[in-house]
C-alpha cells in the first residue's frame, strides 16, 4: 500500500509520453511513481521519427536523444500508389531512432532523476475522495492524489473507464520491423498502397524502419504478411524496390490491431491523459512521437503549476489542461484524417498530386500544418 501524499503522482505507462512527464515531474522535485507493464528494453511498432520541435524540450530535460547517434533527417518524399513521387525539405527537419533505445534512455533517465519506476501492470483505476485508488497485479492497492494516463493506444483501462472509442471497432492494423539495407540517412519516405501507407525512415546502427498501417479488410485476404507485402504493398514499385532490396533483422514483424484514431477525451474521470492515450494522429503525418512528449510537457507545466498554488482546485487544472491539448493538437489531428483519407485514394491523391508538383511550395506548408514550431523551454 502506497502512502498517499497531497503531492504524489502516478503515472500509468512508460513510452516516450510517460517518461517525459516523469522527467519533467521530477525536475521540479515532486514525487513521481511510474508503473510500466512490460521490462526495458522494448521495440514497439512506431514510425520512429521525431520532429525537430521537441529537440530542446529534450535537451532541458538532460535527455538530449542526438547522444544516441540518430540519424538526421531534412527531406520528405511522399507517393502514390503508383509510385509516383513528389519531394521537399522538411520545414523543421527531425531525426530518426528506434523506440528501443530512446525509450532505455528515458527510463535510465527517469531512474537517475529519482523516479520510483514499477514493473506491473495496473488493471483499474478508481477516483475516490479527491484521490485516485489504482489496482494492480503484483504490488496490490496503490494510492495517488494525481494520475496521468500514458498507457498508449488502447488498453483494459480504457474498458474499465467506458471511453467511447473503445466500443468502436477499428479497421487499422500496423506492422513495423527494422531492415538492411540502402536507403538515404536523411530522408523520410511516406508510400501509399491499396488500403493503407507505409513510413521508410534510417534510425540509429543505419537500421531501416518500415512501418505501415493497413485496412484490416484488404489484409484479411492474404494468409501471411509476406504475402500481403508481396501482393499490395509491391504493387507501388517505390516499396517495391526497398523491400526487395533489404533484409529483415526481426525473426517476425510486429503488428499491433484495432488503433483507433476516433476522438479521445484528454481527461477522463479526472484522469489526465497524455499521448496516444488522449489522440492518436495518422502516422502518415510522421509526427506522432514529438506529439506524445510535447503533451506531456503541457501536462507536467500545468501539474506543477496546480500543486505550486497557482491553479485553484483540481477542476480548473483540468479545464486548463483541455483547453491547451486542444489548441495544440485538436487541428494538426484534424489535418491527419484529412491526409489519411485523401492519400488512400488515387481518385483524390492524384489531382492533389498534380497540384504539388505544379505549386512545390505548397507540401512544406502542409507539412507545418501536421507539426508544431520548436518548443521554448524556460
Amino acid at each position: 500500500m502506497a502512502t498517499e501524499s497531497k503531492r504524489s503522482i502516478v503515472i500509468v505507462g512508460g513510452g516516450l509520453a510517460g517518461l517525459s512527464a516523469a522527467l519533467h515531474l521530477r525536475k521540479a522535485n515532486l514525487e513521481v511513481t511510474l508503473i510500466e507493464k512490460s521490462t526495458y528494453p522494448h521495440h514497439k511498432v512506431c514510425g520512429e521519427y521525431l520532429s525537430n520541435e521537441v529537440l530542446p524540450y529534450l535537451q532541458w530535460l538532460d535527455a538530449d536523444p542526438l547522444s544516441l547517434s540518430p540519424s538526421i533527417i531534412k527531406k520528405l518524399t511522399v507517393s502514390s500508389s503508383t509510385g509516383k513521387s513528389i519531394n521537399c525539405d522538411l520545414p523543421l527537419g527531425g531525426f530518426g531512432l528506434s523506440r528501443f533505445t530512446l525509450d532505455h534512455f528515458l527510463y535510465q533517465k527517469a531512474l537517475q532523476k529519482g523516479c520510483v519506476i514499477i514493473t506491473d501492470r495496473v488493471t483499474s483505476i478508481q477516483f475516490k475522495d479527491n484521490n485516485f485508488e489504482l489496482s494492480t497485479d503484483k504490488h496490490g492497492i496503490l494510492n495517488s492524489h494525481l494520475v496521468i494516463g500514458a498507457y498508449g493506444k488502447r488498453s483494459a483501462i480504457d474498458q474499465k473507464l467506458s471511453r467511447p472509442f473503445i466500443l468502436k471497432k477499428s479497421p487499422w492494423l500496423a506492422v513495423k520491423a527494422h531492415y538492411n539495407g540502402n536507403f538515404p540517412d536523411d530522408l523520410v519516405a511516406l508510400h501509399s498502397f491499396k488500403g493503407g501507407y507505409c513510413g521508410v525512415s534510417k534510425v540509429e546502427n543505419d537500421h531501416i524502419n518500415i512501418c505501415y498501417l493497413a485496412d484490416y479488410e484488404s489484409f484479411k485476404a492474404h494468409k501471411h504478411i509476406n504475402d500481403f507485402q508481396k501482393n499490395v504493398l509491391c504493387k507501388n514499385p517505390e516499396l517495391e524496390s526497398i523491400l526487395e532490396h533489404s533484409t529483415m533483422l526481426f525473426e517476425q514483424p510486429l503488428t499491433i490491431s484495432q488503433i483507433s484514431f476516433e476522438k479521445k477525451e484528454a481527461v477522463q474521470d479526472h484522469i489526465l491523459m497524455i499521448g496516444d492515450t488522449a489522440g492518436l494522429i495518422h502516422p502518415l503525418c510522421g509526427n506522432g512521437m514529438a506529439m506524445a512528449i510535447h503533451s506531456a510537457k503541457i501536462c507536467a507545466e500545468l501539474i506543477i503549476t496546480y500543486l505550486n498554488g497557482g491553479i485553484a482546485s483540481r477542476n480548473l487544472l483540468e479545464q486548463e489542461y483541455i483547453k491547451r491539448w486542444n489548441s495544440i493538437f485538436k487541428t494538426r489531428l484534424l489535418m491527419g484524417n484529412f491526409l489519411s483519407r485523401l492519400i488512400r485514394k488515387d481518385r483524390l491523391f492524384k489531382p492533389m498530386q498534380q497540384l504539388l508538383i505544379t505549386f512545390p511550395s505548397v507540401l512544406p506548408l502542409i507539412v507545418k500544418m501536421t507539426h508544431g514550431k520548436p518548443i521554448v523551454c524556460e
